[in-house]
């Protein structure tokens, strides 16, 4: 039974609606498409501390790590090879996020979110029985297939289902998987580096199958969403249905219409990728580079990835390092929260802003704290590396209730019809495109900037924060088909579309 408290969302042009069970369970399942992605990070940084699976994959660095004691703290870790398992997953992503464009265009974001859940479930296996490096690569690459399918499909499916009110806070969910997925590989992570034989890393990789028979299973039962029954077969009156459903009224017609004229115009779009480069599609295209960009230069994802390494390096030992990543996987997951009650209310903007702000400081201390503390050998004293923990964790908790979902809800929520899938595409594209950059470029920066790295994040930090005070309007509240709007009357961008906008309606006329 549909429940909820019914709403006129605000600038909503009349459309009526609920938070009903059913699109909150449909949307609940969608979004642990996030936990593999988040499951992904969290494992990957936690094998790469743990001494058997270094010894098997990587013995340089092993070597590195118990015999050599001139090498610099800031350079134990730095192994191409290691780089390359890493980062391997990041390219397969960029990749598939076109291919998966394609099929949630011609097929519906259903079977987008299906084919990542096998891909994963492929590399899962892949990755816990492998022998030798390669193998464990190819399975890192079937994992980034996986995740480039569902990052490009899952936002988008959120944002489609949910009422324009609550749109905020159903999307925020895929972040709050990821989390979730981060957490339960630590967790993970800090069991399996205790079995004796060595083996715990095997259990680590492989478990990552059950987020993804989770995602499988449930991107079968999932229903699709009106504006995908609309453009696949026409089917007004299973669009009209799936809306009363989802939104719990029969008074859908207002919102049926505008989802009617976006398909019509998107079915006139041959070249979604030439078209989103039009001048009235600049500032969507230019927020589907600039969002993702800044939301991997914050360098959290390496935060994510190298924590057991970056804990190691301040002198805490194997064990130690990856409870340490506990202690910030609990503070991430619960920050998530903070995003689902306020972003509705405060809106995308100040989250991004006050976020921003905070990361900053921290990035600051922990600079600040390696480069008067940490020399090229010995580690840091209890009480300063406990002081670098605590930063860490408020550094994450920020990234976690700002950059981190919103950076996923903005772009999902801004495109119209016509260009959404391209558009997405694009986001996940540029996410993953520098995930790699940066996580190829980690460990040698690691090496050679030292503690200088931090002040390197912290100066993009600053920069984004600047960019989202001028350059990004408000969308909170407003309908997904309606979003235009919001570009027409922002300081900026209404010098670049409102001519085009004026040119439209006298062509029309």
């Amino acid at each position: 039974m549909a429940v909820g408290m019914e709403v006129v969302s605000e600038g909503g042009e009349g459309y009526k609606g609920r938070m009903t069970s059913f699109v909150l369970l449909s949307c609940i399942v969608a979004a642990t498409g996030g936990i593999i992605f988040g499951y992904d990070i969290g494992i990957s940084g936690g094998v790469s501390s743990m001494d058997p699976f270094l010894r098997k994959f990587f013995p340089e660095v092993y070597a590195k790590m118990q015999k050599d004691t001139k090498t610099s703290n800031y350079c134990m870790f730095d192994s191409q090879l290691l780089t390359s398992f890493t980062s391997s997953l990041y390219v397969a992503g960029l990749f598939a996020s076109f291919l998966a464009s394609s099929v949630t265009k011609a097929f519906g974001r259903k079977p987008s979110i299906l084919a990542g859940g096998v891909a994963f479930l492929a590399g899962a296996a892949l990755g816990g029985a492998a022998f030798n490096v390669y193998m464990l690569i190819f399975g890192r690459i079937l994992l980034g297939v996986g995740v480039g399918f569902a990052n490009q499909s899952v936002p988008l499916y959120l944002s489609e289902m949910a009422p324009p009110r609550h749109r905020g806070a159903i999307n925020t969910g895929f972040h709050l998987s990821i989390g979730i997925g981060v957490l339960s590989a630590n967790l993970i992570n800090y069991g399996t580096e205790k079995i004796k034989g060595g083996w715990g890393w095997r259990v680590s990789l492989a478990v990552a199958a059950v987020p993804a028979s989770i995602i499988t299973i449930g991107a079968l039962v999932l229903p699709e969403t009106p504006n995908s029954l609309i453009h696949l077969s026409n089917g007004l009156h299973k669009a009209k249905l799936m809306l009363q459903k989802i939104r719990g009224t029969q008074d859908v017609q207002s919102e049926l219409d505008d989802l009617i004229k976006a398909n019509e115009v998107s079915k006139t779009i041959k070249h979604p990728f030439k078209k989103i480069i039009q001048r009235k599609y600049r500032p969507q295209f230019v927020m589907a580079i600039a969002i993702p960009f800044f939301q991997q230069i914050t360098g959290i994802n390496i935060i994510g990835v190298f924590a057991p390494v970056l804990f190691r390096t301040i002198g805490l030992g194997e064990s130690a390092s990856l409870m340490s990543t506990i202690v910030t996987g609990v503070v991430a997951t619960s920050s998530n929260f903070v995003s689902i009650l306020l972003v509705d209310k405060l809106g995308r903007r100040v989250l991004l802003t006050v976020g921003g702000a905070q990361m900053l400081v921290s990035l600051i201390i922990i600079g600040s704290v390696m480069a008067a503390h940490l020399r090229d050998n010995g580690q840091l004293s209890k009480g300063y590396a406990l002081v670098v923990l605590i930063s860490i964790c408020t550094y994450v908790s920020a990234f976690c209730w700002s950059w981190g979902p919103l950076g996923w809800l903005i772009p999902s929520e801004i495109f119209p019809l016509e260009i959404r899938s391209a558009g997405q595409s694009i986001n996940v594209a540029v996410n993953f495109l520098f995930i790699f950059v940066i996580a190829q470029s980690f460990l040698p920066m690691l090496c050679h900037f030292k503690f200088g790295i931090f002040f390197f994040f912290g100066g993009w930090v600053a920069v984004m924060t600047a960019f989202t005070y001028l350059f990004l309007p408000e969308t909170k509240n407003v309908p997904i088909e309606q979003m235009d709007r919001v570009w027409r009357e922002h300081w900026f961008w209404k010098r670049i579309v409102g001519e085009e906008h004026e040119v439209s309606k006298m062509e029309e006329e």
